[in-house]
């Protein structure tokens, strides 16, 4: 991705997976009929949500990390012709880890 997002707060950028072309058994799925992936990898990451006292509380994902997240959440958008998501920290369900 040459244009560098910068998320601000708890948000984390991820680049979702791309969607599967066939099916278990070998179907060829049509572009209308492929699922949203809900995997993605995180691409960059706020400095976390600000607390009442004034302090950072550290995003818990990192750059790189393998993520799942919700069906719906976050925001679509296009750079440098690119799909990318941008998530609260909050949308993010759970960090895969091998």
């Amino acid at each position: 991705m040459a244009a560098k997002i910068n998320p601000l707060d708890d948000r984390v950028v991820v680049q979702p997976l791309e969607a599967e072309e066939t099916t278990a058994g070998g179907i060829v799925l049509p572009d209308t009929a492929k699922e949203k992936p809900q995997r993605g990898t995180v691409v960059a990451t706020g400095p976390g949500r600000l607390l009442d006292s004034g302090e950072r509380c550290a995003v818990s994902v990192g750059v790189g990390d393998e993520v799942l997240f919700g069906k719906y959440g976050g925001t679509d958008i296009e750079v440098d012709g690119e799909e990318v998501k941008i998530l609260r920290e909050s949308d993010i369900l759970a960090k895969i880890v091998d």
